[in-house]
């Protein structure tokens, strides 16, 4: 995901992981619970505002043009040949299952080819409507390139149907050459993969149809270039086109690690690879623990490095409160050293996410499900959208304000508000949001099997009422979500105002700082803060506690009497009337302890 200019994407790139951020998982539908195929993306870029796009299903005639707009921009990059029919595309799954999601990871900047007329968001949504199944997708967008031109930088494409998941990586040729250098890769089933701003193919199997498809001079293009040198056999697409550098590693592959450590146990012990302490990059793909349900792949979606030396909730940038934000920029500078932020999957500047599920046993009409979110995937809700549907809900739809525009009717700025509400006060907010978000995915997640099984009953007599239940399902769900969330920015609002916290009386609760930080403040600010006793007020306290002393003692009140000495001591170290008497309460206390043991027989 970039959505900046051109212009900017040429000076910074070099440097794509500063740039670009969004996260890829893929799951195999070996590798889930219910057979699924699963792709997750997230759209992350601080100029990427939340919408579901929808493209219904058309008929063109012949010799019919296309218009294609880059999709972060929104300029006209030329036009194309439009197909007779095109497919219903609801997000980023058509009504055959098939789901695309993207990473930038930038690559050589040379092969960018200004001239092209096909962007890689473009690139997307135009081959989910023409394309059925995930072969078909590879090469209609390896087609597209060559016959029009690639305009955008490097790209890893998660491609998946019901049966199959794929990674398509694909960069330029350069200024004014048509084409792309690609290479895609079958994630074997039972997998899972990921990425995540950095090109993960390495070498690849040159006589392996089935499982891997490549252009055909994706390696003597490279090695005309210089970026490759030796046999056949050795080449490693992601070394020739985007070599690996700390950001690459750090902010990139950091998170395809986390996303791997939380499923397969044996990775753990690469993060010596992502502190940048060698160069033994992780596996493609990787073999899960067990199988993996659509909640599980929501949980891992929600990551801050929790529980890793690189835990973004914990140190000073986390604040008083846990708050895995961090200010940009990325990396920053402080006398004359470089130093950075940890970049996580859960991050602000989502715009809108997703988890396809794309299921070989049902119909196409019930089985391609995307459940869509806004915004930070920790504070998201994400709900069912089926693919085939004819309309998406109102809160969600594209148009509905922009970064330009506010309005409490976009869901989009409806949950920023929730979280950025919550980013500040985080520890004591967080879980009331966790509570809300659990109860509407867990309904739906709960209510999936029923809907899906009135869905293809209807389905049987009528695709036309099939469709129209499940368009409604996805409104009904869209609207609750919207409107739970939107209370719950008033709740939140009306409960934590002002930097306190309200009980269930609307009293207030003071919230304090924990240990930890108190001690940062007392270490930075010395005894600056520190309450001081006014002239005359410590000798005042010093009598008081000699006559509450005196008067204890008098009425045989030794162990009240204790307390009022160790007070008196705490102020007056070296009062030796204080320390006397203390020696004789302490004495008399055990005196009186040894009786009642003796005479009560407790010996």
């Amino acid at each position: 995901m970039k959505r900046i200019s051109t212009l900017i994407t040429l000076i910074l790139f070099l440097s794509p992981a500063a740039v670009f951020a969004c996260t890829n998982f893929i799951v195999t539908k070996g590798a889930s619970v219910d057979g699924s195929t699963m792709i997750t993306y997230t759209a992350d870029s601080y100029m990427m505002y939340g919408e579901l796009y929808h493209f219904p299903a058309a008929k063109y005639p012949e010799g019919a043009m296309l218009e294609v707009f880059e999709w972060d921009t929104g300029k006209l990059l030329g036009k194309i040949k439009q197909v007779r029919e095109t497919y219903n595309v609801t997000g980023n799954m058509n009504e055959h299952q098939l789901a695309i999601g993207e990473t930038t990871f930038g690559g050589r900047g040379e092969l960018t080819n200004p001239k092209g007329i096909i962007d890689y968001g473009s690139l997307i949504y135009i081959t989910l409507q023409r394309a059925k199944t995930a072969r078909e997708a590879i090469r209609i967008m390896a087609q597209l390139v060559e016959e029009y031109g690639y305009y955008s930088s490097g790209e890893s494409f998660s491609i998946a149907d019901p049966n199959e998941a794929w990674i398509l990586e694909m960069i330029g040729k350069g200024p004014g050459v048509k084409g792309a250098n690609w290479v895609a890769v079958r994630i074997p089933d039972g997998y899972v993969s990921g990425h995540a701003n950095q090109a993960r193919i390495t070498k690849f199997p040159l006589n392996d149809p089935d499982n891997c498809l490549y252009s055909k001079d994706v390696i003597s293009f490279a090695r005309e270039k210089g970026y490759f040198s030796g046999k056949d056999a050795d080449f490693d697409f992601a070394a020739a086109y985007s070599p690996l550098d700390f950001g690459a590693i750090r902010f990139c592959d950091g998170r395809v690690w986390s996303l791997f450590r939380r499923c397969n146990s044996t990775m753990v012990k690469y993060l010596s690879y992502i502190k940048g302490e060698n160069l033994e990059r992780m596996p493609l793909y990787v073999k899960p623990d067990k199988k993996l349900s659509v909640q599980d792949v929501m949980g891992l979606m929600r990551d801050h490095y929790n529980g890793t030396e690189l835990d973004m909730t914990t140190g000073v940038g986390a604040g008083p409160y846990g708050n895995p934000m961090r200010a940009r920029p990325l990396t920053w500078k402080y006398n004359g050293e470089e130093y950075f932020n940890e970049r996580p999957i859960s991050t602000p500047q989502t715009g809108w996410s997703f988890i396809s599920q794309s299921r070989s046993h049902l119909p196409n009409e019930v089985g391609g499900l995307l459940w869509f979110g806004m915004d930070d995937t920790y504070t998201t809700v994400w709900f069912p959208v089926y693919a085939a549907v004819t309309d998406v809900p109102e809160n969600y739809r594209k148009g509905l304000g922009s970064l330009s525009h506010f309005t409490w009717e976009s869901a989009f700025w409806v949950f920023n508000a929730v979280a950025n509400f919550a980013y500040p006060r985080y520890n004591f907010v967080i879980d009331d949001i966790r509570t809300v978000q659990n109860q509407l995915e867990g309904q739906f997640l709960l209510r999936q099997k029923e809907v899906e099984e009135k869905a293809a009953k209807l389905l049987s007599s009528s695709r036309a009422e099939c469709l129209m239940f499940l368009t409604n399902y996805t409104k009904e769900s869209g609207k609750t979500v919207y409107n739970t969330w939107k209370k719950l920015s008033e709740d939140l609002l009306l409960r934590y105002v002002d930097g306190v916290k309200k009980n269930e009386y609307f009293k207030t609760v003071n919230i304090g700082y924990p240990d930890d930080f108190k001690k940062q403040i007392v270490s930075e600010s010395g005894d600056k803060l520190k309450v001081k006793k006014l002239p005359g007020e410590k000798e005042a306290a010093i009598g008081d506690h000699i006559n509450n002393a005196k008067e204890l003692i008098k009425k045989k009140d030794y162990v009240s009497a204790k307390s009022e000495l160790e007070s008196l001591l705490k102020l007056d170290p070296g009062n030796s009337w204080a320390s006397a008497e203390l020696k004789k309460v302490n004495d008399l206390l055990r005196a009186i302890e040894d009786l009642h043991n003796k005479n009560f027989g407790m010996q």
